[in-house]
């Protein structure tokens, strides 16, 4: 199996396209796979999966980011429907620092994202009933969590949806401006 790895405008954040072999009943591929992976230059030693149902079209999850010690790489791909998934850069004295780079995602083209420490993580659902899955290489921790305003004018993201259509949870809807964020990265 082969696995095609692009590297967005911010070189860290990457589109990893696994080989799929498909007939008439459908398709297999192997979404991750140690060795491939490693092979390909993306080495992490993931330790989780998560699963997330969004029911709405136009749900946004994010902006979030977890903070050392429990900072989080992420390999997120869509099992049903699309998303526009988007990573900031938020690693102190980074040249594209408050930048951000974004990318479609659906069960359909099988595209992941590798979102690496250091960024802000969020996505908008395209779909009803979308389905993402996620690998992170560090667990959860309530302590560390946070979150930067989704439509930030700052930051000036462009989510693919129309604002006033966004779905958002009583933490997203709250959360702090870019301005007021300091970088624990």
């Amino acid at each position: 199996m082969s696995l095609t790895v692009v590297a967005l405008a911010i070189p860290d954040v990457k589109l990893v396209t696994p080989q799929r072999f498909g007939d008439a009943r459908g398709f297999f591929s192997e979404t991750w796979q140690r060795d491939r992976f490693r092979d390909a230059g993306l080495d992490f030693d993931f330790m989780q999966d998560n699963h997330s149902l969004s029911r709405t079209k136009g749900t946004v999850r994010g902006l979030h980011y977890q903070s050392p010690p429990f900072a989080q790489t992420k390999l997120v791909r869509v099992l049903r429907g699309a998303i526009v998934d988007v990573a900031v850069d938020v690693r102190r004295g980074s040249p594209t620092y408050g930048k951000w780079v974004k990318a479609e995602l659906s069960a359909e083209n099988g595209v992941q994202i590798l979102v690496p420490r250091g960024f802000l993580h969020g996505f908008a659902t395209l779909e009803p009933d979308t389905e993402i899955a996620y690998k992170v290489d560090n667990p959860y921790s309530r302590e560390c969590d946070g979150a930067v305003r989704w439509n930030d004018p700052s930051l000036a993201i462009d989510w693919g949806i129309p604002e006033a259509e966004a779905v958002l949870s009583d933490k997203d809807a709250v959360a702090p401006l870019f301005a007021d964020f300091e970088t624990p990265f």
